[in-house]
This record gives C-alpha cells, sequence and structure tokens, in this order.
C-alpha cells in the first residue's frame, strides 16, 4: 500500500508545491484534482484544478508524471466528481464532456484511473435515477474502455445541503446500486471506496469490504463523527443533515483497525488517500496540512 492525499483542499497551491510538500513529510501518492477552471463559487472541496484537462498536452502530461516521480510520488487516480445526472441537461452535457477529457488526460499520464460520481437528480428514486444512469453511462464506460483508463465511482450519497436532499446527487453508495453497477460494467468500473458514508447509514462496514472489496479499485481515508444531539434533535429521515460531521481520520468513529484489516484480506494493494473535509483543519494550507499529517500519525502504522 501507499499512503498519499487528495489535493482539492490545496485550491491556490499549484501542483508542484503541494507535492514538494507531500513527498518532504513522507506521503507517497497523490490523488490530483481535476475540476475545469471556474471562477465563482462552487461546492465544497470541489473546483480545485491542479491539472488543465483542456490545455494539457500529452507530452506535458508525460512530464507531469516524470516530475512527480522525481519527488518519489505516484499518481493514484485524476479525481473529478460532478453529477453526470443533473436534472439540466446543458449542466448534464457540460460535466460529462470535462469528464471525457479528464479520462483522456489520465490515458495521457499513464494513469489508468478516474475517479468520479455515478450521479443522481434528487427528486427522483433511486431505481428511475438507475434508468437515467442506463443510458447516461454507456458511452462514457465505452470512452473510458477505448482509452485504457478505468472508472472508480465514489459510494457517496452527496447528501450534504437542502439542495441535495432528499435523494442525493450521488445513487452509488448501497449494495443494492452497487451489485447493479457491477452487472452493468463489471471490469470497467470498479469503487472508490470510502468508509466515512457508511457510518451514518448504518451499513456495516467488514460486510460491506467482505462482498465489494475485490472491486475496490481505490480507497480514500476520511473519518465521520456523528453529533448524537443533532440526530436527536432532527431524526434519520434527516438524512445526516446536521448531525453527519466529517473528520480527519482517527477522530471520527470509523474503525479503522478493521478497516485495513478488511481491505487487507479483500487484496487490496493500492494507494490510500486522506480526503479532507475536516471544518477544524481548515482556513489556511498551515491548517489543511496540519490536519494532513494528523491522520498520516494515525493510518501510517497500517499502510506497509
Amino acid at each position: 500500500m501507499k499512503l498519499g492525499l487528495l489535493t482539492a483542499p490545496f485550491a491556490d497551491t499549484p501542483l508542484g508545491e503541494v507535492a514538494g510538500w507531500a513527498s518532504s513529510v513522507g506521503f507517497e501518492a497523490l490523488e490530483i484534482a481535476c475540476w475545469p477552471k471556474t471562477s465563482g463559487a462552487t461546492r465544497r472541496y470541489a473546483g480545485t484544478n491542479h491539472i488543465d484537462a483542456d490545455g494539457t498536452s500529452a507530452s506535458r502530461a508525460k512530464e507531469i508524471v516524470a516530475s512527480l516521480a522525481e519527488k518519489n510520488l505516484t499518481v493514484s487516480g485524476l479525481g473529478y466528481y460532478p453529477n453526470p445526472l443533473h436534472p439540466d441537461a446543458a449542466h448534464r452535457d457540460a460535466v460529462i464532456g470535462h469528464l471525457k477529457k479528464v479520462i483522456v488526460l489520465a490515458a495521457n499520464m499513464g494513469v489508468p484511473l478516474v475517479n468520479t460520481f455515478c450521479g443522481g437528480d434528487a427528486s427522483k428514486t433511486v431505481d428511475v435515477n438507475w434508468q437515467d444512469a442506463l443510458k447516461v453511462w454507456p458511452e462514457i464506460v465505452a470512452h473510458a474502455r477505448d482509452h485504457g483508463v478505468k472508472l472508480a465511482f465514489e459510494n457517496c450519497p452527496m447528501i450534504f445541503s437542502h439542495d441535495e436532499w432528499p435523494g442525493g446527487h450521488n445513487i452509488a453508495y448501497s449494495p443494492q446500486v452497487w451489485r447493479r453497477i457491477l452487472e452493468a460494467w463489471g471490469g470497467d468500473v470498479g469503487m472508490n471506496f470510502d468508509p466515512s458514508h457508511l457510518v451514518w447509514q448504518m451499513i456495516d462496514q467488514a460486510r460491506f469490504i467482505r462482498e465489494f472489496g475485490p472491486y475496490m479499485l481505490h480507497v480514500h481515508a476520511k473519518d465521520l463523527m456523528i453529533d448524537h444531539d443533532g440526530l436527536y434533535e432532527r431524526g434519520i429521515l434527516s438524512a445526516g443533515i446536521g448531525w453527519q460531521v466529517p473528520r480527519m481520520p482517527g477522530l471520527g468513529d470509523v474503525d479503522w483497525s478493521g478497516f485495513f484489516s478488511g481491505l487487507y484480506r479483500a487484496g487490496y494493494d493500492g494507494s490510500v488517500i486522506i480526503e479532507h473535509e475536516d471544518r477544524r483543519f481548515e482556513g489556511s494550507d498551515e491548517q489543511v496540512k496540519r490536519g494532513f499529517l494528523l491522520a498520516r500519525d494515525v493510518l501510517r502504522p497500517f499502510v506497509k
């Protein structure tokens, strides 16, 4: 295994500087955030553009990988997490278009994996969303296959705010849906596993890893704390809003010993990428780094 980080929290810091720091403190891998270049407000922890999928030539893509290798860093995958099942057709077309460019960028870099979301329309049921997915995703999956790239959907329901309620913006969160995904596109699509999303859904982590461990192409390390006062006030029908609190690994309710035990038993030997969404460690690059270092020290004993 290799321990690394997702570059998204360093939105205003060039990739070279992020890589230099990451290498200097013992990280071994980066998941590189590849949102399109935009201006104005973006979703929290989204919008970071560390490599421009629109303007990076094939030769420059190889140079980036070589420069990271000089720092003893590998690229675990490229990360772009939009909503390809968005109800607005223009928005859907735009994000799918960029996702295809990220896939080409990955191929040019020799990076075999792009991490993303399956997507979802929060106003529709999971079953109706799935029918939309069966129409939208085959072309994207074929595009990735043609470029020698696999896709990894994160198991996140994307219900963190009221505009995502009640159905969330990503349906690839439950065992039921994951069986459908693997039946439809297994071999071309796998999982980017984040254990924090199991905690508030009350999904058994050990059982989940036993069933889906062989299909985990990428792994995020993020913790989550349940605010029991918030849960008491709002109840489970609030779908986590007001009581699921993202934390750095070691500060929440994920069983990290059980997590790594399950991954090793499943044969997972890829990168474990720390995903930073902890409000206690943000506001400046120094605070973000402090959070990553805390997580590093919690996880390092398990990553060999």
